[in-house]
């Protein structure tokens, strides 16, 4: 089979001075590596070794991917292909930042034997990677398309000079040297004047965040004249050409081991809203973030859930905004945003970088990215609050459902059908009770070392696990020996559809649909060193099937998350698939 790895991408990296523009290279995953220092957020913090099939390279996995790994989805020996990357110079070595990628069917071997790669080599003329022309830009976020450039020592105020790929503030250090952030000022203080034998001058200080996490940044003297009224809380700036330095702790309590200081050449641009109609939101993709602005008509009771990844309770607070388009949509607000909201006046709130979802139709939700401002000084704000005094005060308002956006549904049925980024978003399997669903996906890894289970030969159907007795194998259920097992599937794929991808399980009836073959002979194949064995397991990758499921809450080494099973696989249905999008497009138009 030919390899899929995009050669010469390590060289590449190496070569180049800033992050390689146009690649989205597939690599191999040759190991996967938490490690002890967790990043400012608190979360953990991964090492992932990657493979272009000649060289291999080191990376860190962006906190927000974390759960590919504790779900089991980024593993040994899986190919991936990243879709944002950044990457960083340390000693003269190289290191990617991985900010997104998409997993790549494989059947779970080792492409290569890929060594480290020495810098001296990498000075030569790195090999352009075979997936480089066909490639499309990666995106670095809508700020890194060309800006104007602005006075020297002014704040930035507008335009679309290209400030540098758009990096995490996890990802920053003083090894880089082009680079710009997304974030949100969360508090600044007030100007500080000092005078002692070298002089008088003044300071101030911001904290700065994104949903990465958090870093202090202070100016000096003329840098105070120049962003201190330009860097107001709340609001979201592009910040770059600054210093990072090692933090000093004994003026900080913000948790971060590095700190930002604003330079004479530092560049500060706000982030514009372009705002989108809540009429139109069910024209906005899944998952995709947005600006609106909107009058509040409802605030809900402050409730919290439980998260799944960290058990901890988490405050939510639903509110319902509305605007001139007649239509209503649900926002929910979380942690101390929702703690905090009071306003019950009906303001109008403008709402920057809000993720749109699915769930119930079409909502909203504020993560700790996003920004808003209420009662903003800007003019659709003013003709906001003049449309709803004069007439939107009295008006009624057109709720998001299932009709206006997509099939999503805010209750869950045995017959109902979900996408995989709707099971995780309503969180199904993660209550006391069962939930079932079924979904359209593309099986796109079958983990092949463990595939099934010794079971009981006992015709009656005991089907329990036998342990080996050296010769025979011994069922306690039955309280019998038998000469040989019979191998039962148990088998573990991953599945994806537009919206994401989860692990799976799939027990024997199943399996064998999927696979074509019985376990027990694929284990006699495994046991021959067969070379058919493999070609089993890709004739099975990469079709796809409607998957009849079962989420459930399971405890793993105490810790609390969702197993998803197949209870039944089925063929597409295209005529039928068709007839039900019919029906759903002809609600729509109603």
């Amino acid at each position: 089979m030919a390899s899929p790895l995009t050669a010469g991408f390590c060289q590449l990296v190496h070569a180049s001075e800033d992050s390689p523009e146009g690649v989205k290279p597939t690599l191999q995953v040759l190991n996967v590596k938490r490690i002890n220092t967790p990043n400012s957020s608190g979360a953990d913090r991964y090492r992932v070794i990657l493979s272009d099939g000649s060289y291999f390279i080191q990376a860190m996995l962006a906190t927000q991917l974390n759960d590919f790994v504790e779900d089991n989805e980024l593993d040994k020996n899986v190919v991936i292909k990243l879709t944002s990357f950044v990457t960083n110079s340390i000693n003269n070595r190289k290191l990617i930042i991985i900010l997104g990628f998409e997993i790549v069917p494989w059947t779970g071997d080792k492409i290569g034997s890929p060594v480290n790669l020495d810098p001296a080599e990498a000075a030569a003329a790195a090999p352009a990677p075979a997936a480089a022309a066909a490639a499309p830009v990666a995106n670095r976020g809508n700020a890194s398309n060309a800006r104007q450039q602005p006075a020297p020592n002014r704040p930035r105020a507008g335009g679309n000079r290209d400030m540098g790929p758009i990096f995490p503030i996890e990802g920053l250090s003083p090894y880089q040297n082009k680079w710009t952030i997304k974030a949100r000022v969360t508090q600044k203080t007030d100007i500080k004047h000092w005078s002692n034998q070298r002089g008088e001058g003044k300071l101030f200080a911001v904290t700065l965040m994104d949903e990465t996490g958090e870093i202090r940044a202070t100016g000096f003297n003329d840098q105070v004249d120049a962003f201190y009224n330009v860097l107001e809380e709340g609001k979201v700036f592009f910040i770059s050409r600054a210093r990072i330095n090692i933090a000093k702790k004994q003026f900080s309590s913000v948790n971060n081991e590095y700190e930002i200081t604003f330079e004479s050449g530092t560049e500060i641009e706000p982030v514009k809203y372009t705002f989108k109609s809540i009429g139109d939101l069910a024209d906005v993709p899944k998952d995709a973030n947005t600006d609106v602005i909107g009058v509040v008509k409802e605030v809900h009771e402050l409730t919290s859930i439980t998260s799944k990844a960290t058990q901890k309770p988490f405050a939510k607070r639903d509110i319902l905004l509305v605007d001139q388009s007649g239509q209503s949509v649900r926002l929910t607000l979380w942690g101390k945003t929702a703690e905090t909201f009071s306003h019950a006046d009906e303001p109008v709130i403008a709402f920057k970088g809000v993720k749109v979802s699915d769930f119930g139709g079409r909502s909203l939700s504020m993560f700790s990215s996003a920004t808003m401002s209420v009662n903003p000084d800007i003019p659709e704000a003013h003709s906001l609050r003049g449309w709803y005094d004069a007439e939107g005060r009295n008006k009624s308002f057109t709720a998001y459902n299932n009709s206006l956006a997509g099939t999503g549904s805010a209750t869950v049925k045995p017959s109902e059908i979900k996408t995989i980024g709707q099971a995780k978003d309503e969180q199904l399997g993660m209550s006391d009770k069962t939930d079932y669903f079924t979904t359209t996906a593309t099986i796109m890894f079958i983990k092949s070392e463990t595939f099934s289970y010794p079971a009981c030969a006992n015709k009656e159907g005991c089907n329990k696990k036998v342990i080996d007795e050296g010769g025979s194998w011994r069922c306690e259920k039955c309280d019998r020996s038998w000469p040989e097992p019979i191998h039962r599937y148990i088998l573990s794929m991953n599945v994806m559809d537009h919206t994401g991808s989860f692990w799976i399980t799939a027990f024997n009836e199943v399996a064998d649909q999927i696979m074509g073959v019985t376990a027990n002979d694929l284990m006699r194949m495994k046991e021959e060193g067969d070379p058919a064995l493999d070609k089993y397991f890709t004739k099975a990758a990469a079709k796809t099937w409607s998957f009849q499921m079962m989420a459930k809450q399971d405890t793993f080494n105490d810790q609390v998350r969702v197993r998803y099973q197949c209870r039944r696989i089925s063929a597409i249905d295209y005529p039928a698939d068709s007839a039900h999008l019919i029906q759903q497009i002809n609600a729509m138009s109603l």
